[in-house]
């Protein structure tokens, strides 16, 4: 893809994160942490999304979840822990060579599983993994700005939950088996086309605060780490990349 062409598709899925984040902010549907710009928006809503998320069987069999550790997916969190299954959670941008966090119930205890589905909680009580230490992983909770009923999604922008993925999809702890679901509010479910590249993950579910929407697998996940559109200072910054490359880069 030119220069140009991604700059393009770059300035669509903005105008889009700044149409959702001026909606909600509008109809006063956020929720702390305020304001809404440049994040994964809180949402009112949000624990009645989880809720119906949780009705599912895809959510009934998941036994190992990995979810994002915003604000609005922290119902999603405290409900996996409660039901006994396992969360892992990623240290923000990964900046740590163990870069995935592991909160498990059972070493927990029922006192402080509230207290891990919180960000800082999180950080404070998980036990910080590498990346080949991650199991199968059943289901993945993505954070959306923005999703449409193809399962198309725009994050914040950083893409950093995209290499999330993709790190975890080169290691083998997810795969075509692997569901991946999002909670929004349902003025977050666009019917515009949302512009989607390779490293783009999809949703195959979307819950809401009255509905879940399956999606049909119309895009690709990504299966690998696109290498190439990393450039040196960006691995420099993110160990368990660089690490990985290094190792790629060893056998070839």
């Amino acid at each position: 893809m030119d220069k140009s062409s991604t700059a393009r598709r770059g300035a669509a899925k903005q105008a889009l994160r700044e149409r959702v984040w001026a909606l909600l902010t509008r109809r006063r549907l956020g929720r702390f942490p305020l304001p809404l710009d440049d994040r994964i928006p809180n949402f009112a809503g949000a624990d009645e999304a989880a809720e119906r998320l949780a009705a599912t069987a895809e959510w009934r069999e998941a036994r190992v979840l990995k979810c994002n550790p915003d604000a609005p997916q922290r119902p999603v969190r405290l409900r996996a822990l409660r039901e006994g299954k396992e969360v892992y959670v990623a240290v923000p941008r990964l900046a740590a060579a163990r870069c995935f966090l592991r909160l498990d119930p059972r070493r927990l205890g029922a006192g402080r599983l509230a207290a891990a589905a919180t960000i800082g909680g999180a950080a404070a009580l998980g036990v910080a993994v590498a990346p080949r230490e991650l199991p199968r992983i059943d289901l993945v909770v993505a954070g959306s700005v923005a999703v449409n009923r193809r399962g198309a999604r725009v994050g914040k922008g950083g893409g950093y939950s995209d290499l999330e993925f993709a790190l975890a999809a080169e290691l083998g702890a997810v795969d075509a088996r692997t569901t991946i679901a999002t909670t929004v509010h349902d003025l977050q479910v666009l019917s515009a086309a949302i512009p989607m590249t390779a490293h783009d993950v999809p949703v195959d579910l979307i819950a809401t605060p009255t509905r879940v929407l399956h999606a049909r697998r119309v895009f690709a996940r990504p299966r690998r780490i696109r290498w190439t559109e990393l450039d040196a200072t960006q691995l420099a910054a993110m160990p368990p990349l660089a690490t990985l490359r290094a190792e790629r880069g060893a056998r070839e």
